[in-house]
């Protein structure tokens, strides 16, 4: 059947990277599932349950990989329950091991177990995008940290700052999203062995009242799984994974929200013609008007981020509605929100590694529209200066207003040029040529200490990361469209 006569996710085939998509693939989750199940055997086994043997463990962890789907598929429309089918579909290639697949657990053990894994794996793969993303925008702060830029509150022309400045703004939201995903991944915990309402009450039986064999077998799962032995949830019903996913897609969406916000600046510049997004050679930004260079990267960056902070609501919800110690209305949910919450994170970062390998900087744009607005941001030095020649403070301070809004109304109601300087050159009042004025104008002396914040933030705050992690440094991102 082709695939054209069906819905396909954009994330599959547009945004999402194979290794994203490979996480929050059947293949890895019922792998994982396999994988659990392997580990509740052997964990048992170890703390004597006689009727499990090496040679079952042996058996099962020979068929982890090779998955019999359509097995699996077929017995699931039968029995209408996806783990009680893969457990027929394993227990049919493993005839030893059969009837101690799954032994004491609800569907929850590789459910909720795996959904933490997967999720551990897709933070993962986030946290070294992240990383790649903040390596770009440090070089290119590093490059354009000297270069004085027109910086703007309420998006009207504030006091200058410089390029690299602003770069390093962009970047410093993002280091405090990688500090929520490392918190994320620190805190992350499996939810081991509980039963169907978190009592344990099967393995207390299984294990006639030791709840000190119980407490292993948890460990030894956690162990297995590549968690600390200690990172398993201590009490929790089976609502533990739902509050674990509302935490970890706010942590993605705080990515969405920073991306965003550099997506939308670079918008703006680019309509400045300050800034762009990389263009390429043969690229069509518009089917009507042949000049346009639309930024198409930075609004899909913005249009993925709306989703992915609007998918947030979903697991919130969920987490919310959690009947007593579980209801069933999460899991239709679940599979959609947070898998696509991963994949939009990823389509987001891996523009971002696109873009932000190949930003475009108009130098000439740059500095004329800034000395366009410097003779406002100059008013008091100029003041300062006429002083010194012996003018009155306050007079002078309501000259330059004056001059200030003739000037405004000039470029606003006529469209001329900025020609302040020219009016107070004009004034006998400041007893200032122009070329005195003029020498003053110089975008560097009025950034403050920009060039050098700049450093100090590469230095302090992100070559750490780097440093920590220099296999991430490298990074590039094709995009299919």
């Amino acid at each position: 059947m082709s695939q054209h006569d069906r819905y396909i996710s954009p994330f599959s085939t547009r945004y999402a990277s194979d290794e994203m998509q490979y996480i929050f693939s059947d293949d890895n989750k019922f792998r994982t599932w396999r994988r659990l199940w392997v580990a509740l055997a052997r964990a048992e086994m170890n703390q004597g349950l006689t009727n499990i043997t090496p040679d079952m463990v042996a058996e099962l962890e020979a068929h982890v990989d090779d998955i019999n789907y359509e097995v699996a598929i077929e017995r699931e429309k039968l029995v209408r329950h996806d783990v009680m089918s893969h457990v027929y579909a394993y227990g049919q290639q493993c005839p030893k091991a059969a009837g101690i697949i799954h032994l004491g657990a609800t569907s929850c053990y590789v459910g909720d177990n795996t959904d933490i894994i997967v999720m551990r794996q897709g933070l993962e793969l986030v946290r070294k995008k992240l990383v790649g993303v903040l390596a770009k925008l440090a070089h290119f702060a590093k490059e354009y940290k000297d270069m004085p830029c027109m910086a703007y509150t309420h998006c009207q022309p504030a006091q200058p700052t410089t390029v690299g400045k602003r770069a390093t703004l962009w970047a410093n939201e993002l280091v405090m999203d990688l500090a929520e995903i490392d918190h994320r991944l620190a805190t992350l915990q499996l939810r081991g062995v509980k039963g169907t309402t978190g009592t344990q009450a099967s393995f207390m039986e299984l294990f006639k009242g030791d709840a000190d064999k119980i407490r292993a077998v948890d460990a030894s799962i956690a162990k297995e799984m590549g968690f600390d032995p200690k990172a398993v949830v201590p009490v929790s019903g089976q609502t533990y994974s739902r509050k674990v996913d509302a935490f970890i897609l706010n942590a993605l969406a705080g990515i969405g929200q920073s991306c965003m916000k550099f997506a939308t600046d670079l918008r703006l510049l680019a309509n400045f013609k300050e800034m762009e997004e990389p263009f390429e050679k043969n690229q069509i930004g518009s089917s009507a008007m042949p000049y346009k260079r639309n930024p198409m990267r930075c609004e899909r960056i913005c249009a993925l981020a709306r989703y992915l902070m609007v998918d947030v609501l979903n697991p919130s919800f969920t987490t919310g509605t959690q009947w007593f110690e579980r209801t069933l209305d999460d899991s239709a949910n679940k599979r959609v929100a947070m898998a696509e919450g991963f994949l939009a994170t990823d389509a987001i970062l891996n523009i971002m590694l696109n873009v932000t390998d190949g930003l475009v900087v108009y130098p000439k744009v740059v500095r004329s529209r800034l000395m366009a607005e410097l003779p406002f941001m100059a008013s008091e030095n100029i003041m300062m200066q006429a002083v010194e020649k012996g003018g009155n403070r306050q007079e002078l301070h309501e000259r330059l207003r004056q001059h200030a809004i003739a000037a405004g109304k000039q470029v606003k109601e006529e469209g001329l040029p900025n020609d302040m300087v020219d009016r107070i050159a004009a004034d006998p009042a400041f007893g200032l040529t122009r070329e005195e004025i003029v020498a003053g104008l110089v975008p560097e002396n009025f950034v403050g200490r920009a060039p050098q914040q700049v450093e100090e933030f590469i230095a302090n705050v992100l070559q750490p990361i780097f440093d920590a992690d220099p296999e991430d440094v490298e990074q590039h991102a094709s995009l299919s469209v």
